[in-house]
């Protein structure tokens, strides 16, 4: 009798360990879902409890087999009491508009969204990189370290734009120059072509951001293709980009720093409105976004540059 007592115990153990197992899941993209499935409770565990045990077996009643069947009960309650817990919290969650922290993958598929959307019907901006050409080794660095994080920039907007890289040849030094310092920069979500930026928009649709222009910037329009010049150049040559856009008789425009902003004293008397282009970049999405200058200009240009808005002086 004794093995047959001892092997109903172990049936009647593993039967409720089967039965009371849980397994938590990363709740992953479809959180809501996967919640319900968590709260599904196993019915078998109440027609267990509502079965009688033989009579006629005092070893039935035994201590030990009540103390283990209530220590499995504790344990079907507290993993049920955790459940519970989670998926009202995050209902509440949502009620308040607090989004649970998302998976890596999901957070992908909104950036690549939100990218495929701006193609379609966002701002365009163009990055002139046919002046790559006479750039030494740093200065292709530098601009590679700048179109990173432009790219870096643009994908964590709300507003994203959609991006040309244009006279940019697989070839070219600085096309390796961006493989060795950017991750993943051959899956960029952009566009990437060796046609030149005025052969590849009609020309009253461009518009050549240059610090040389006469005409400040006054909004982002949806019909224009903004370019920015792909220039690093220690030794500073002026109106390289301005002249380029008048060859080719293209409008050109300058961020409003003259109209919003004024000049500090500092040590060096120093004073530039030549920006990077990942500086320009943060100032026109700031802008498409909030369609606020002094907000867009505090966002790009430092007081390194020997600027600041009007009103910090007033």
């Amino acid at each position: 009798m004794d093995w047959k007592l001892e092997g109903s115990t172990q049936k009647t153990e593993s039967r409720v360990l089967q039965e009371h197992e849980i397994t938590l899941d990363d709740p992953g993209e479809d959180g809501v879902s996967e919640s319900f499935q968590l709260l599904q409770i196993d019915v078998g565990c109440e027609h267990w409890e509502q079965e009688t045990l033989p009579t006629g077996s005092a070893a039935w009643c035994s201590k030990n087999v009540q103390r283990k069947q209530r220590h499995w009960e504790k344990i079907f309650l507290l993993n049920n009491i955790f459940l519970l817990f989670h998926f009202y919290s995050f209902l509440v969650f949502l009620t308040l508009g607090i989004y649970p922290q998302h998976s890596k993958r999901f957070l992908r598929s909104l950036i690549k969204e939100r990218l495929l959307e701006a193609k379609h019907s966002g701002p365009r901006l163009c990055i002139d990189l046919s002046m790559t050409n006479h750039m030494s080794k740093k200065e292709l660095s530098r601009l590679a370290g700048q179109i990173r994080r432009l790219y870096g920039s643009n994908k964590k907007a709300d507003r994203p734009f959609w991006i040309y890289l244009t006279g940019f040849t697989t070839d070219s030094p600085l096309y390796e120059e961006c493989l060795r310092m950017n991750d993943g920069f051959s899956s960029y979500l952009l566009d990437r072509t060796e046609e030149d930026c005025f052969s590849l928009f009609p020309l009253e649709t461009l518009v050549y951001l240059t610090p040389d222009s006469d005409h400040a910037l006054e909004n982002v329009d949806l019909n224009k293709v903004y370019i920015l010049g792909g220039l690093v150049d220690e030794s500073i040559q002026k109106k390289v980009t301005f002249q380029k856009a008048q060859e080719h008789s293209v409008k050109t425009a300058r961020l409003p720093i003259q109209e919003y902003m004024v000049k500090c004293q500092n040590g060096k008397n120093y004073h530039s409105e030549i920006l990077t282009i990942n500086q320009v970049f943060d100032i026109l999405s700031t802008y498409f976004e909030t369609q606020n200058w002094p907000e867009a200009l505090k966002k790009g240009v430092s007081s390194r540059k020997g600027y600041v808005l009007q009103n910090s002086v007033e």
